[in-house]
Protein backbone atom coordinates (compact mmCIF):
# COMPACT_ATOMS: atom_id res chain seq x y z
CA UNK A 1 0.00 0.00 0.00
CA UNK A 2 1.46 3.48 -0.83
CA UNK A 3 1.27 6.12 1.40
CA UNK A 4 0.94 9.72 0.16
CA UNK A 5 4.81 10.49 -0.01
CA UNK A 6 5.58 7.28 -1.60
CA UNK A 7 6.82 7.76 -5.05
CA UNK A 8 8.19 5.70 -7.86
CA UNK A 9 11.52 6.79 -9.98
CA UNK A 10 13.80 5.61 -12.76
CA UNK A 11 17.33 6.87 -12.76
CA UNK A 12 19.23 5.92 -15.99
CA UNK A 13 23.33 5.86 -15.33
CA UNK A 14 24.56 4.49 -17.90
CA UNK A 15 22.62 3.23 -21.35
CA UNK A 16 20.66 6.76 -22.33
CA UNK A 17 22.59 8.93 -24.90
CA UNK A 18 24.90 6.20 -26.29
CA UNK A 19 24.22 2.26 -26.87
CA UNK A 20 26.18 0.02 -24.47
CA UNK A 21 26.77 0.77 -20.53
CA UNK A 22 23.81 -0.33 -19.53
CA UNK A 23 22.99 0.83 -15.81
CA UNK A 24 19.57 1.36 -14.07
CA UNK A 25 17.90 1.84 -11.15
CA UNK A 26 14.57 1.99 -9.55
CA UNK A 27 13.55 3.68 -6.23
CA UNK A 28 10.58 3.55 -4.70
CA UNK A 29 9.28 5.65 -1.03
CA UNK A 30 9.62 8.98 -0.19
CA UNK A 31 12.59 10.98 -1.65
CA UNK A 32 14.20 11.22 1.90
CA UNK A 33 14.43 7.14 2.18
CA UNK A 34 13.62 5.44 -0.88
CA UNK A 35 14.69 1.54 -1.70
CA UNK A 36 16.32 0.81 -5.03
CA UNK A 37 16.94 -2.16 -7.10
CA UNK A 38 19.41 -2.22 -9.94
CA UNK A 39 19.07 -3.38 -13.42
CA UNK A 40 21.95 -4.19 -15.16
CA UNK A 41 25.16 -3.19 -14.66
CA UNK A 42 27.48 -3.51 -17.87
CA UNK A 43 30.39 -2.02 -19.94
CA UNK A 44 31.25 -0.38 -22.98
CA UNK A 45 34.50 -0.18 -24.80
CA UNK A 46 37.30 2.25 -25.69
CA UNK A 47 38.01 3.91 -28.99
CA UNK A 48 40.77 6.00 -30.67
CA UNK A 49 39.68 9.14 -27.99
CA UNK A 50 40.73 6.89 -24.91
CA UNK A 51 44.52 5.89 -25.71
CA UNK A 52 45.07 2.97 -23.49
CA UNK A 53 41.50 2.56 -22.03
CA UNK A 54 39.53 -0.67 -23.46
CA UNK A 55 36.88 -0.58 -20.51
CA UNK A 56 34.64 1.77 -19.89
CA UNK A 57 32.39 1.34 -16.69
CA UNK A 58 29.00 3.70 -15.48
CA UNK A 59 30.28 5.84 -11.91
CA UNK A 60 28.43 4.63 -9.76
CA UNK A 61 29.18 7.34 -7.39
CA UNK A 62 25.48 8.61 -6.53
CA UNK A 63 24.06 5.26 -5.91
CA UNK A 64 26.79 4.50 -3.75
CA UNK A 65 26.48 6.78 -1.35
CA UNK A 66 23.03 4.96 -0.45
CA UNK A 67 24.30 1.38 -1.48
CA UNK A 68 22.49 0.32 2.27
CA UNK A 69 19.24 0.62 0.69
CA UNK A 70 20.21 -1.33 -2.89
CA UNK A 71 17.78 -4.30 -2.25
CA UNK A 72 19.07 -6.37 -5.35
CA UNK A 73 20.97 -6.05 -8.54
CA UNK A 74 19.08 -7.84 -11.55
CA UNK A 75 20.05 -9.15 -14.92
CA UNK A 76 18.00 -9.36 -17.77
CA UNK A 77 20.70 -11.31 -19.89
CA UNK A 78 24.57 -11.69 -19.86
CA UNK A 79 25.66 -9.35 -23.23
CA UNK A 80 29.12 -7.18 -21.73
CA UNK A 81 27.20 -3.70 -22.06
CA UNK A 82 24.29 -5.66 -19.36
CA UNK A 83 26.64 -7.48 -17.18
CA UNK A 84 30.44 -6.44 -17.62
CA UNK A 85 30.47 -3.82 -14.99
CA UNK A 86 28.78 -6.46 -12.03
CA UNK A 87 33.02 -7.52 -10.94
CA UNK A 88 34.32 -4.12 -11.11
CA UNK A 89 31.48 -1.96 -9.14
CA UNK A 90 30.36 -4.69 -7.09
CA UNK A 91 32.62 -4.11 -4.21
CA UNK A 92 31.03 -0.48 -3.69
CA UNK A 93 27.73 -1.73 -4.12
CA UNK A 94 27.71 -5.47 -2.51
CA UNK A 95 23.91 -5.87 -2.87
CA UNK A 96 22.29 -9.79 -3.90
CA UNK A 97 22.80 -10.41 -7.88
CA UNK A 98 19.68 -12.01 -9.75
CA UNK A 99 20.45 -14.34 -12.67
CA UNK A 100 18.84 -16.48 -14.70
CA UNK A 101 21.13 -20.05 -15.24
CA UNK A 102 22.90 -19.39 -18.20
CA UNK A 103 23.58 -15.29 -17.44
CA UNK A 104 24.96 -16.97 -13.53
CA UNK A 105 27.19 -18.97 -15.09
CA UNK A 106 29.01 -16.19 -17.14
CA UNK A 107 28.78 -14.08 -14.14
CA UNK A 108 30.63 -16.66 -12.02
CA UNK A 109 33.22 -16.97 -14.38
CA UNK A 110 34.03 -13.26 -14.10
CA UNK A 111 33.83 -12.91 -10.42
CA UNK A 112 36.07 -15.88 -10.23
CA UNK A 113 38.36 -14.30 -12.36
CA UNK A 114 38.03 -10.90 -10.13
CA UNK A 115 38.52 -13.45 -6.92
CA UNK A 116 35.58 -12.45 -5.81
CA UNK A 117 33.05 -15.73 -6.46
CA UNK A 118 33.00 -16.25 -2.51
CA UNK A 119 31.50 -12.84 -1.62
CA UNK A 120 28.73 -11.75 -4.11
CA UNK A 121 25.65 -13.52 -3.38
CA UNK A 122 23.68 -15.02 -6.41
CA UNK A 123 20.39 -16.05 -7.06
CA UNK A 124 19.65 -18.19 -9.87
CA UNK A 125 15.97 -17.69 -11.05
CA UNK A 126 14.26 -19.73 -13.61
CA UNK A 127 12.97 -18.37 -17.16
CA UNK A 128 9.39 -16.88 -16.04
CA UNK A 129 10.25 -16.86 -12.43
CA UNK A 130 9.57 -14.42 -9.83
CA UNK A 131 11.53 -11.87 -7.31
CA UNK A 132 10.16 -10.35 -4.32
CA UNK A 133 12.36 -7.14 -3.34
CA UNK A 134 10.80 -5.28 -0.71
CA UNK A 135 8.17 -3.05 -2.57
CA UNK A 136 9.20 -4.54 -5.54
CA UNK A 137 7.64 -7.67 -7.41
CA UNK A 138 9.68 -9.07 -10.30
CA UNK A 139 8.55 -11.28 -13.19
CA UNK A 140 10.93 -12.32 -15.43
CA UNK A 141 9.29 -12.12 -19.18
CA UNK A 142 10.93 -14.02 -22.07
CA UNK A 143 12.34 -12.50 -24.92
CA UNK A 144 14.25 -13.27 -27.67
CA UNK A 145 17.87 -11.48 -28.50
CA UNK A 146 20.87 -12.86 -29.78
CA UNK A 147 21.94 -14.30 -26.46
CA UNK A 148 20.14 -17.39 -24.72
CA UNK A 149 17.93 -16.30 -21.45
CA UNK A 150 17.57 -12.81 -22.56
CA UNK A 151 14.33 -11.35 -19.91
CA UNK A 152 12.37 -8.32 -19.76
CA UNK A 153 11.32 -7.77 -16.42
CA UNK A 154 7.84 -6.76 -15.57
CA UNK A 155 8.31 -4.31 -11.54
CA UNK A 156 4.93 -4.17 -9.79
CA UNK A 157 4.98 -1.28 -7.24
CA UNK A 158 2.05 -0.45 -5.08
CA UNK A 159 2.50 2.48 -7.78
CA UNK A 160 2.31 0.65 -10.99
CA UNK A 161 4.13 -1.56 -13.33
CA UNK A 162 6.88 -0.90 -15.09
CA UNK A 163 8.14 -2.90 -17.87
CA UNK A 164 11.59 -2.67 -18.57
CA UNK A 165 12.54 -4.67 -21.75
CA UNK A 166 16.37 -4.53 -22.21
CA UNK A 167 17.37 -6.12 -25.10
CA UNK A 168 14.96 -7.90 -27.55
CA UNK A 169 13.56 -8.57 -30.65
CA UNK A 170 10.49 -10.86 -32.27
CA UNK A 171 12.04 -13.61 -33.93
CA UNK A 172 8.98 -16.61 -34.58
CA UNK A 173 12.40 -19.08 -35.09
CA UNK A 174 14.64 -18.08 -32.62
CA UNK A 175 16.44 -21.80 -32.84
CA UNK A 176 17.63 -21.87 -29.37
CA UNK A 177 15.45 -20.83 -26.82
CA UNK A 178 12.05 -19.79 -26.58
CA UNK A 179 9.88 -17.48 -28.26
CA UNK A 180 8.96 -14.25 -26.97
CA UNK A 181 6.24 -14.44 -24.59
CA UNK A 182 3.65 -12.41 -25.98
CA UNK A 183 0.49 -13.47 -23.54
CA UNK A 184 2.62 -12.57 -20.87
CA UNK A 185 2.93 -9.09 -21.98
CA UNK A 186 -0.60 -9.17 -23.34
CA UNK A 187 -1.58 -10.10 -19.51
CA UNK A 188 0.25 -6.98 -18.31
CA UNK A 189 -1.46 -4.97 -20.84
CA UNK A 190 -4.87 -6.50 -19.25
CA UNK A 191 -3.85 -5.45 -16.07
CA UNK A 192 -2.39 -2.03 -16.58
CA UNK A 193 1.24 -0.70 -17.31
CA UNK A 194 2.56 2.47 -15.81
CA UNK A 195 5.73 2.77 -17.97
CA UNK A 196 7.53 0.52 -20.88
CA UNK A 197 11.01 1.49 -20.72
CA UNK A 198 12.21 -0.15 -23.95
CA UNK A 199 15.02 -0.91 -26.79
CA UNK A 200 15.72 2.01 -28.88
CA UNK A 201 18.68 0.32 -30.48
CA UNK A 202 16.94 0.02 -34.33
CA UNK A 203 14.03 3.03 -34.25
CA UNK A 204 15.16 4.39 -37.01
CA UNK A 205 14.96 0.92 -39.40
CA UNK A 206 11.72 0.27 -40.68
CA UNK A 207 10.26 -3.31 -40.49
CA UNK A 208 11.38 -6.28 -38.55
CA UNK A 209 14.91 -7.21 -37.74
CA UNK A 210 14.78 -10.90 -39.15
CA UNK A 211 15.28 -14.22 -37.70
CA UNK A 212 17.99 -16.86 -36.67
CA UNK A 213 16.31 -19.73 -39.47
CA UNK A 214 16.95 -17.14 -42.39
CA UNK A 215 20.78 -17.05 -41.31
CA UNK A 216 20.81 -20.59 -41.18
CA UNK A 217 19.10 -20.92 -43.80
CA UNK A 218 21.71 -18.33 -45.73
CA UNK A 219 24.70 -20.02 -44.10
CA UNK A 220 24.19 -24.03 -45.46
CA UNK A 221 24.34 -23.02 -49.21
CA UNK A 222 27.20 -20.41 -48.96
CA UNK A 223 29.59 -22.61 -46.71
CA UNK A 224 29.01 -25.05 -49.60
CA UNK A 225 30.39 -23.06 -52.35
CA UNK A 226 33.94 -22.65 -50.45
CA UNK A 227 36.47 -24.90 -51.05
CA UNK A 228 39.50 -24.13 -49.01
CA UNK A 229 39.39 -23.37 -45.37
CA UNK A 230 36.83 -21.23 -43.66
CA UNK A 231 36.09 -18.93 -41.03
CA UNK A 232 33.03 -17.15 -39.37
CA UNK A 233 33.49 -14.39 -37.69
CA UNK A 234 30.12 -13.76 -34.84
CA UNK A 235 29.52 -12.39 -31.56
CA UNK A 236 30.73 -15.50 -29.16
CA UNK A 237 27.33 -14.09 -27.40
CA UNK A 238 25.61 -15.19 -29.98
CA UNK A 239 25.25 -18.59 -28.98
CA UNK A 240 22.33 -19.56 -31.84
CA UNK A 241 24.72 -17.87 -34.50
CA UNK A 242 27.53 -20.38 -33.30
CA UNK A 243 24.70 -23.26 -33.56
CA UNK A 244 23.77 -22.20 -36.97
CA UNK A 245 27.59 -22.03 -38.58
CA UNK A 246 28.35 -25.08 -36.75
CA UNK A 247 25.08 -26.54 -38.66
CA UNK A 248 25.96 -25.35 -41.40
CA UNK A 249 29.28 -26.71 -41.53
CA UNK A 250 28.58 -29.89 -40.73
CA UNK A 251 26.19 -29.87 -43.39
CA UNK A 252 29.02 -29.52 -45.81
CA UNK A 253 31.28 -31.87 -44.47
CA UNK A 254 33.26 -29.66 -41.92
CA UNK A 255 34.28 -30.13 -38.58
CA UNK A 256 34.25 -27.18 -36.04
CA UNK A 257 36.83 -25.64 -34.40
CA UNK A 258 36.48 -23.09 -31.61
CA UNK A 259 39.14 -20.23 -31.76
CA UNK A 260 39.54 -17.19 -28.83
CA UNK A 261 38.70 -17.83 -25.36
CA UNK A 262 35.46 -16.23 -25.35
CA UNK A 263 34.20 -18.61 -28.04
CA UNK A 264 35.11 -21.41 -25.69
CA UNK A 265 33.73 -19.59 -22.32
CA UNK A 266 29.85 -19.29 -24.52
CA UNK A 267 30.23 -22.54 -25.67
CA UNK A 268 30.57 -23.84 -22.08
CA UNK A 269 28.20 -21.97 -20.57
CA UNK A 270 25.65 -22.62 -23.20
CA UNK A 271 26.16 -26.43 -22.74
CA UNK A 272 25.47 -25.75 -19.37
CA UNK A 273 21.92 -25.13 -20.00
CA UNK A 274 21.37 -27.42 -22.61
CA UNK A 275 22.02 -25.64 -25.65
CA UNK A 276 24.29 -27.13 -28.44
CA UNK A 277 23.15 -30.45 -28.41
CA UNK A 278 23.55 -32.70 -31.42
CA UNK A 279 26.71 -31.29 -32.70
CA UNK A 280 29.63 -33.40 -33.04
CA UNK A 281 32.43 -32.68 -30.72
CA UNK A 282 34.23 -29.68 -31.58
CA UNK A 283 37.82 -30.31 -32.46
CA UNK A 284 40.96 -28.18 -31.14
CA UNK A 285 43.05 -25.52 -33.21
CA UNK A 286 45.71 -28.74 -33.51
CA UNK A 287 43.49 -31.02 -34.41
CA UNK A 288 42.28 -28.88 -37.23
CA UNK A 289 45.58 -28.46 -38.52
CA UNK A 290 45.44 -32.42 -39.56
CA UNK A 291 42.17 -31.89 -41.23
CA UNK A 292 42.07 -31.16 -45.53
CA UNK A 293 40.97 -27.66 -46.24
CA UNK A 294 37.63 -28.46 -46.98
CA UNK A 295 37.36 -30.12 -43.91
CA UNK A 296 37.22 -27.47 -41.07
CA UNK A 297 35.37 -24.10 -40.26
CA UNK A 298 36.74 -22.14 -37.92
CA UNK A 299 34.87 -20.07 -35.68
CA UNK A 300 36.52 -17.13 -34.82
CA UNK A 301 35.92 -13.85 -31.86
CA UNK A 302 37.19 -10.58 -33.48
CA UNK A 303 34.66 -9.63 -35.65
CA UNK A 304 34.73 -5.90 -34.52
CA UNK A 305 38.42 -6.21 -35.51
CA UNK A 306 39.64 -6.00 -31.79
CA UNK A 307 43.44 -6.42 -31.70
CA UNK A 308 44.28 -8.54 -29.83
CA UNK A 309 41.05 -11.26 -30.52
CA UNK A 310 41.48 -15.03 -32.87
CA UNK A 311 40.81 -13.69 -36.22
CA UNK A 312 42.96 -10.23 -35.86
CA UNK A 313 46.16 -13.00 -35.22
CA UNK A 314 44.91 -14.63 -37.67
CA UNK A 315 45.00 -11.70 -40.27
CA UNK A 316 48.92 -10.52 -39.65
CA UNK A 317 50.19 -13.88 -39.71
CA UNK A 318 50.32 -14.41 -35.90
CA UNK A 319 48.17 -16.65 -34.68
CA UNK A 320 50.18 -20.10 -33.27
CA UNK A 321 48.17 -22.28 -34.97
CA UNK A 322 45.83 -21.08 -37.55
CA UNK A 323 46.75 -19.50 -40.55
CA UNK A 324 44.19 -18.32 -43.83
CA UNK A 325 45.41 -17.33 -46.83
CA UNK A 326 44.44 -17.65 -50.96
CA UNK A 327 41.67 -20.31 -51.20
CA UNK A 328 40.18 -19.66 -47.92
CA UNK A 329 37.16 -17.81 -46.51
CA UNK A 330 35.91 -15.98 -44.09
CA UNK A 331 32.36 -14.88 -43.03
CA UNK A 332 31.55 -12.05 -41.23
CA UNK A 333 28.31 -12.92 -39.69
CA UNK A 334 27.90 -10.06 -37.59
CA UNK A 335 27.13 -6.13 -37.96
CA UNK A 336 29.43 -3.11 -37.92
CA UNK A 337 28.76 -1.52 -34.47
CA UNK A 338 29.40 2.15 -34.91
CA UNK A 339 32.80 3.51 -33.89
CA UNK A 340 34.73 -0.06 -34.96
CA UNK A 341 34.57 1.12 -38.56
CA UNK A 342 38.45 1.96 -38.58
CA UNK A 343 39.33 -1.46 -36.91
CA UNK A 344 37.17 -3.24 -38.96
CA UNK A 345 38.48 -1.65 -42.34
CA UNK A 346 41.69 -2.90 -41.06
CA UNK A 347 40.84 -6.16 -40.24
CA UNK A 348 39.28 -7.13 -43.61
CA UNK A 349 42.23 -5.43 -45.71
CA UNK A 350 45.11 -7.63 -43.77
CA UNK A 351 42.70 -11.04 -44.80
CA UNK A 352 42.01 -9.48 -48.54
CA UNK A 353 46.30 -8.90 -48.78
CA UNK A 354 46.46 -12.77 -47.74
CA UNK A 355 44.32 -13.66 -50.31
CA UNK A 356 41.47 -14.33 -47.99
CA UNK A 357 37.78 -13.98 -49.78
CA UNK A 358 35.30 -11.96 -47.39
CA UNK A 359 31.77 -12.16 -47.18
CA UNK A 360 29.80 -9.55 -45.30
CA UNK A 361 26.47 -8.58 -44.74
CA UNK A 362 27.39 -5.72 -46.93
CA UNK A 363 27.03 -7.98 -49.80
CA UNK A 364 25.44 -10.93 -48.60
CA UNK A 365 22.65 -9.69 -46.39
CA UNK A 366 21.31 -13.00 -45.87
CA UNK A 367 24.29 -13.75 -43.28
CA UNK A 368 23.33 -11.87 -40.15
CA UNK A 369 20.25 -9.95 -38.31
CA UNK A 370 19.90 -7.97 -35.85
CA UNK A 371 18.98 -8.86 -31.79
CA UNK A 372 17.69 -5.65 -31.33
CA UNK A 373 13.81 -4.36 -32.80
CA UNK A 374 13.18 -2.42 -35.23
CA UNK A 375 10.27 -0.39 -35.77
CA UNK A 376 7.17 -3.14 -36.70
CA UNK A 377 8.25 -4.73 -33.85
CA UNK A 378 8.21 -2.11 -31.73
CA UNK A 379 4.99 -0.82 -32.34
CA UNK A 380 4.00 -4.77 -31.76
CA UNK A 381 5.53 -4.68 -28.45
CA UNK A 382 3.66 -0.85 -27.75
CA UNK A 383 0.18 -2.97 -28.73
CA UNK A 384 0.93 -5.54 -26.55
CA UNK A 385 1.44 -3.38 -23.65
CA UNK A 386 0.00 -0.47 -23.66
CA UNK A 387 1.77 1.68 -21.60
CA UNK A 388 0.76 5.23 -20.29
CA UNK A 389 4.66 6.35 -20.21
CA UNK A 390 7.17 5.56 -22.77
CA UNK A 391 10.58 5.58 -21.41
CA UNK A 392 13.21 5.03 -24.18
CA UNK A 393 16.91 3.87 -23.45
CA UNK A 394 19.83 1.66 -24.88
CA UNK A 395 20.29 4.48 -27.36
CA UNK A 396 22.32 7.63 -28.30
CA UNK A 397 20.21 11.06 -27.95
CA UNK A 398 19.01 10.95 -31.26
CA UNK A 399 17.48 7.41 -30.72
CA UNK A 400 15.39 8.44 -27.77
CA UNK A 401 14.56 11.38 -29.28
CA UNK A 402 12.99 9.94 -32.48
CA UNK A 403 11.54 6.89 -29.84
CA UNK A 404 9.75 9.57 -28.22
CA UNK A 405 8.24 10.58 -31.85
CA UNK A 406 7.69 7.44 -32.89
CA UNK A 407 5.76 6.36 -29.37
CA UNK A 408 3.73 9.64 -29.40
CA UNK A 409 2.35 8.36 -32.94
CA UNK A 410 1.39 5.17 -31.43
CA UNK A 411 -1.28 7.22 -29.27
CA UNK A 412 1.19 6.63 -26.14
CA UNK A 413 -0.52 9.37 -23.48
CA UNK A 414 3.49 10.34 -22.06
CA UNK A 415 7.11 10.43 -23.60
CA UNK A 416 10.26 11.23 -21.35
CA UNK A 417 13.82 10.87 -23.04
CA UNK A 418 15.65 11.54 -19.60
CA UNK A 419 19.78 11.48 -20.44
CA UNK A 420 22.35 9.36 -17.43
CA UNK A 421 21.85 11.03 -14.61
CA UNK A 422 17.68 12.14 -15.09
CA UNK A 423 16.11 11.20 -12.15
CA UNK A 424 12.43 10.74 -13.71
CA UNK A 425 9.48 10.34 -11.68
CA UNK A 426 7.08 7.31 -12.88
CA UNK A 427 3.99 7.94 -10.20
CA UNK A 428 2.40 9.80 -8.90
CA UNK A 429 1.21 12.27 -10.75
CA UNK A 430 2.74 12.67 -14.62
CA UNK A 431 5.71 10.98 -15.89
CA UNK A 432 8.40 14.52 -15.20
CA UNK A 433 12.46 14.56 -14.72
CA UNK A 434 12.41 16.00 -11.39
CA UNK A 435 16.32 15.51 -10.26
CA UNK A 436 19.57 15.47 -12.27
CA UNK A 437 22.31 13.38 -10.30
CA UNK A 438 26.01 12.78 -10.98
CA UNK A 439 26.33 10.16 -14.22
CA UNK A 440 29.82 10.11 -14.97
CA UNK A 441 31.85 7.51 -16.34
CA UNK A 442 35.02 5.61 -15.17
CA UNK A 443 37.90 3.93 -17.19
CA UNK A 444 39.97 0.47 -16.76
CA UNK A 445 43.52 2.35 -17.43
CA UNK A 446 46.05 -0.56 -16.90
CA UNK A 447 43.88 -2.35 -14.20
CA UNK A 448 43.26 0.64 -12.72
CA UNK A 449 39.79 2.18 -11.95
CA UNK A 450 40.25 6.05 -13.25
CA UNK A 451 37.98 9.24 -13.60
CA UNK A 452 36.56 9.78 -16.97
CA UNK A 453 38.65 13.21 -16.97
CA UNK A 454 41.42 11.64 -15.39
CA UNK A 455 45.39 13.32 -15.56
CA UNK A 456 46.64 10.34 -16.81
CA UNK A 457 44.08 10.09 -19.63
CA UNK A 458 44.75 13.51 -20.60
CA UNK A 459 48.27 13.66 -20.88
CA UNK A 460 48.61 11.05 -23.00
CA UNK A 461 45.44 12.56 -25.32
CA UNK A 462 48.31 15.76 -24.96
CA UNK A 463 50.88 13.64 -25.86
CA UNK A 464 49.26 11.55 -28.77
CA UNK A 465 48.20 15.06 -30.66
CA UNK A 466 51.55 17.21 -29.89
CA UNK A 467 54.07 14.89 -29.08
CA UNK A 468 56.28 14.60 -26.01
CA UNK A 469 59.99 16.37 -25.69
CA UNK A 470 62.20 16.03 -22.51
CA UNK A 471 64.44 18.39 -20.97
CA UNK A 472 66.94 17.72 -18.59
CA UNK A 473 69.53 20.19 -16.99
CA UNK A 474 71.99 18.85 -14.44
CA UNK A 475 73.36 22.22 -11.58
CA UNK A 476 76.22 22.22 -9.24
CA UNK A 477 76.16 23.12 -5.59
CA UNK A 478 76.09 27.27 -6.75
CA UNK A 479 73.41 26.58 -9.00
CA UNK A 480 75.80 26.29 -12.26
CA UNK A 481 74.96 24.36 -15.20
CA UNK A 482 77.21 21.78 -15.14
CA UNK A 483 75.81 19.95 -17.88
CA UNK A 484 72.41 20.40 -20.64
CA UNK A 485 70.10 21.29 -21.09
CA UNK A 486 69.96 18.11 -23.00
CA UNK A 487 66.57 17.81 -25.20
CA UNK A 488 64.79 14.58 -26.72
CA UNK A 489 61.00 14.90 -28.69
CA UNK A 490 59.52 11.89 -29.38
CA UNK A 491 56.41 12.50 -31.99
CA UNK A 492 57.62 15.61 -33.73
CA UNK A 493 58.30 15.97 -37.30
CA UNK A 494 61.73 16.95 -38.77
CA UNK A 495 62.78 17.21 -42.63
CA UNK A 496 65.78 17.47 -44.87
CA UNK A 497 65.42 21.15 -44.42
CA UNK A 498 65.19 21.27 -40.71
CA UNK A 499 66.75 18.30 -39.45
CA UNK A 500 66.17 16.99 -36.18
CA UNK A 501 69.55 17.99 -34.89
CA UNK A 502 68.81 21.76 -35.49
CA UNK A 503 65.17 21.71 -34.06
CA UNK A 504 67.33 19.87 -30.97
CA UNK A 505 69.62 22.38 -31.18
CA UNK A 506 67.45 24.89 -31.31
CA UNK A 507 64.94 23.85 -28.09
CA UNK A 508 68.18 23.51 -26.10
CA UNK A 509 69.42 26.96 -27.00
CA UNK A 510 66.05 28.31 -26.10
CA UNK A 511 66.06 26.35 -23.14
CA UNK A 512 69.72 27.45 -21.72
CA UNK A 513 68.44 31.57 -22.72
CA UNK A 514 65.64 30.37 -19.81
CA UNK A 515 67.77 29.31 -17.42
CA UNK A 516 70.50 32.26 -18.04
CA UNK A 517 67.42 34.76 -17.17
CA UNK A 518 67.19 33.32 -14.07
CA UNK A 519 68.96 34.44 -10.91
CA UNK A 520 70.95 32.34 -8.96
CA UNK A 521 68.62 32.68 -6.19
CA UNK A 522 65.78 31.34 -8.38
CA UNK A 523 68.00 28.42 -9.62
CA UNK A 524 67.97 26.87 -6.03
CA UNK A 525 64.53 25.55 -6.79
CA UNK A 526 63.87 22.88 -8.87
CA UNK A 527 60.27 23.50 -9.33
CA UNK A 528 61.17 27.04 -10.41
CA UNK A 529 64.06 25.65 -13.01
CA UNK A 530 61.65 22.84 -14.09
CA UNK A 531 58.44 25.76 -14.74
CA UNK A 532 60.87 28.06 -16.99
CA UNK A 533 62.44 25.42 -18.85
CA UNK A 534 59.02 23.83 -19.91
CA UNK A 535 57.87 27.71 -20.82
CA UNK A 536 60.49 27.83 -23.03
CA UNK A 537 60.69 24.81 -24.81
CA UNK A 538 56.78 25.20 -25.49
CA UNK A 539 56.87 28.34 -26.82
CA UNK A 540 60.15 27.41 -29.02
CA UNK A 541 57.80 24.22 -29.52
CA UNK A 542 55.10 26.58 -30.52
CA UNK A 543 57.36 28.58 -32.67
CA UNK A 544 58.71 25.69 -34.84
CA UNK A 545 55.92 23.01 -35.29
CA UNK A 546 52.83 25.37 -34.20
CA UNK A 547 52.29 22.50 -31.09
CA UNK A 548 52.81 22.89 -27.76
CA UNK A 549 53.70 19.68 -26.93
CA UNK A 550 54.06 17.61 -23.51
CA UNK A 551 57.25 18.71 -21.71
CA UNK A 552 58.98 16.22 -18.93
CA UNK A 553 61.84 18.70 -17.26
CA UNK A 554 64.42 16.93 -14.95
CA UNK A 555 66.65 18.74 -12.90
CA UNK A 556 69.54 16.97 -11.61
CA UNK A 557 72.37 18.18 -8.85
CA UNK A 558 75.77 17.68 -8.36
Amino acid sequence: MASKSDELVFLPLGGSNEIGMNFNLYGYGPPHDRRWIVVDLGVTFGDQTTPGVEVILPDPAYIEEYADRILGIVLTHAHEDHLGAVAWLWPRLKAPVYATPFTAFLLREKLREADLLDEVEIHEVALGGQVDLGPFHIELITLTHSIPEPNGLAIKTPLGTVLHTGDWKIDPEPLLGQVTDQDAIRRLGDEGVLAMVCDSTNVFVEGVAGSEASVRDALTPLIGTMKGKVAVACFASNVARMDSAARAAEANGRRVCLVGRSMHRMAAAAKSVGLLQGLQPFITEQEANGFPAKGVLYLCTGSQGEPRAALARIAEGAHPHVSLGAGDSCVFSSRVIPGNEIPIRNLQNNLADRGVRLYTERDHPGIHVSGHPCRDELAEMYRWARPQIAVPTHGERRHLLEHVAFARDLQVPQQVAPRNGDMVRLAPGRAEIVDEVPAGRLFVDAGVLTPENGEALRERRHAAHNGMVAVSVVLDGRNRIVAGPSIKALGLPTDDDYPLDEVLDDLSEAAAEALKRLGGEDREYDDTVETALSRAVKKASQRIWGRRPVVETTVLRV
